[in-house]
């Protein structure tokens, strides 16, 4: 855990909990909360850019203190801005349209208002289940409010079995049965599609229930005698030439500020802040307790939230600093959870080589490569999302989505999967679904005035290559925000570059960074269905807008949860503005189609997502020349 000084506070350190704790009091002073209220998250409201650009060590800094909230009394969600220093309330309204985030409290209340329900209780005993002791209830986001449930906090319910108490009960799913809760009045309306079999196979993953384990894996350590080559200074990052600061954010989880990069003495920037914005999970099966599935796991579920505490050896391998994060309970308590970021090397294979084949007196040229690992791992109900930013020693810049956990399910229909569920073991099926993931990415490129250039290589119109084999790399300037809302295309090896025009490298070509994607899908809902509505920003991989302090989230961030949509890039980007050598936001759409399969199961593997940050002459040579060879490079 790192501790800052008053005199080293900085403006976008993360709240702490006395600021936390101070604000919820005021705004209890202020506002009439009733005592059926809870706080869904607090957090730093962060100065604008301008402010933290020019801050100085040492400078008085405006502290405001963001604070998501529900009134079960009322009925409705709040947001109140308070300035704890100031013991002030700066502003507090209640929300129309989305309410704050699922947490513990609508977990609470669906146990609750199920466990004595007498339509509930009927419909698990037509299955021949009486001990409800037996059953694990799984809340899910309603999305939007049903038409059977057309008022309320609604959520969802699904059912499954346990066999033992520590078992994966996510094997049994009772199928046919859900129920819709209205967490404030406690309605509940029991929908029972029909009686189905409970699959029998067993599926647990622990350790202590597999009974045989692979004996031939011999020990592998990653040992630094001599310390890690990184250095930590309060939220502060530096390695080897890169600076960077980083934060949690309850909503975003993970984020980059100010990530900068020492060019032989030059203090140059990359990036003003990186994080998530929103991710959309859609489901494309048509079984009654799949259909209405599109989970936002930032927005409605404050996914910064969920971080895990990391442990060695198992989460993060070698010399390893941890970063705790500070956040409100549901009472209006701040908790810690400790070690949530973790901070390591990796070793990462050949770093660049080359042998003189004319000069066999001399050993080849070999350096190793390294790179700094900044992570975050969340669980949300049966998914795991770890989230990895990497640096590199050329430069590059990596954002790599580690997915894992448990996939849904469905009870087999007749034994048999289907082609928009797939069967994955006997009995059970898993449904297609997708994970986009829409990252912000605000540049401050050498300067915040920047460009953006979609880049492809296409065969050449008149080709004067000699046997008709010429291909040409091709720059289309997005000048505006319509002229932005772009798709990957690998064919076209298709990039985008971010540049600076105001400033030049050797060659006098502006300097530049690549938004290098992978293969992704988009968005397969349709404008008019109901995740389309609310998720448009899965719509493109590409968005770019001009620097909008207002305009932070991709979808409608913290109050996602019922939201009816329309929101986000899609209304942000309504008015097609000028987006041409200015202070400009990337935001990039990515993620991948899951299509299940039976190595899914019981537990799935790893599957990655992300994309690179890669430079493109914004140095004048290979900027990795400068690393030395590795000791042991006999040569």
């Amino acid at each position: 855990m790192t501790v800052t000084t008053a005199a080293e506070r900085h403006p976008l350190d993360p709240c702490t909990a006395d600021e936390l704790s101070k604000a919820v009091s005021i705004l209890r002073k202020e506002v009439e909360l009733s005592q059926r209220s809870f706080f869904s998250c607090g957090m730093l409201v962060e100065p604008e850019k301008q402010t933290v650009l020019g801050f100085s060590p040492g400078s008085s800094i405006d502290r405001r203190v963001r604070l998501i909230g529900h009134d079960r009394e009322k009925g409705q969600s709040f947001e109140a801005i308070v300035a704890p220093e100031e013991d002030k309330l700066v502003e507090c309204h209640w929300i129309e349209n989305g309410q704050a985030p699922l947490n513990m409290e609508d977990v609470l209340a669906v146990y609750a208002a199920l466990a004595e329900h007498p339509d509930w209780l009927a419909a698990l005993e037509k299955r021949g289940i009486t001990d409800t002791s037996l059953v694990h209830i799984e809340p899910w986001l309603s999305g939007i409010r049903p038409p059977e449930m057309p008022e309320g906090r609604v959520l969802r319910a699904l059912a499954f079995l346990h066999t033992h108490p520590d078992d994966n009960y996510y094997a049994r799913p009772v199928g046919g049965l859900i129920a819709l809760i209205d967490t404030d009045s406690g309605n509940v309306i029991v929908q029972d599609h029909g009686v189905t079999p409970i699959p029998e196979s067993p599926a647990d993953y622990a350790a202590s229930f597999v009974e045989t384990q692979r004996e031939d894996i011999k020990p592998l350590e990653i040992t630094q005698p001599d310390g890690p080559s990184f250095e930590v200074q309060g939220q502060v990052i530096k390695w080897q030439k890169w600076q960077m600061r980083i934060s949690v954010h309850p909503i975003e989880g993970l984020i980059l500020h100010d990530v900068r990069y020492d060019d032989d003495g030059k203090d140059r920037s990359i990036l003003y802040r990186a994080s998530l914005s929103e991710m959309v999970v859609p489901y494309g099966d048509s079984d009654p307790i799949q259909y209405w599935k599109h989970a936002f796991d930032a927005g409605e579920t404050a996914l910064g939230q969920q971080g895990n505490s990391l442990k060695l050896g198992c989460d993060c391998l070698g010399e390893i600093h941890y970063f705790d994060a500070v956040m409100l309970g549901t009472d209006g308590s701040p908790y810690t959870v400790e070690n949530a970021v973790c901070l390591h090397e990796e070793d990462y294979g050949i770093l660049w080589k080359h042998t003189n084949l004319f000069r066999p007196d001399l050993p080849p040229e070999v350096r190793r490569s390294r790179r700094l690992v900044i992570s975050m791992i969340h669980t949300i109900g049966n998914y795991e999302y770890g989230f990895f930013w990497y640096f590199y020693q050329d430069g590059t810049i990596q954002l790599e989505v580690k997915l894992t956990g448990i996939i849904g399910v469905s009870v087999a229909e007749n034994g048999e999967g289907t082609s928009t569920s797939p069967l994955v073991a006997p009995g059970i099926t898993s449904p297609i679904h997708q994970h986009l993931f829409c990252f912000r990415l605000d540049f401050n490129l050498d300067g915040l005035d920047n460009t953006v250039v979609e880049a492809n290589v296409v065969p050449m119109a008149n080709d004067p290559h000699p046997y008709g084999a010429g291909f040409e790399a091709t720059r289309q300037v997005l000048t505006h925000e319509a002229d932005a809302k772009r798709r990957i295309d690998p064919a076209a090896s298709r990039n985008w570059r971010i540049e600076n025009p105001n400033v030049t490298n050797q060659l006098g070509k502006p300097v530049a960074y690549k938004l290098l994607p992978q293969a992704s899908p988009t968005f397969f809902a349709g404008d008019d269905t109901v995740a389309g509505k609310r998720g448009g920003f899965a719509r493109h991989n590409l968005w770019v807008t001009p620097y909008d302090e207002a305009e932070h989230y991709a979808g409608a961030g913290p109050f996602t949860n019922l939201h009816t949509g329309g929101v986000g890039l899609p209304d942000y980007t309504k008015d097609n503005r000028a987006i041409e050598n200015t202070d400009v936001v990337v935001w990039h759409t990515f993620g991948v189609t899951h299509v299940p399969r039976p190595e899914d199961w019981p537990i799935m593997p790893v599957e990655y997502a992300g994309f690179m940050l890669v430079p493109s002459g914004f140095f004048d040579r290979n900027p990795a020349l400068d690393v030395p060879p590795s000791k042991k490079c006999s040569g």
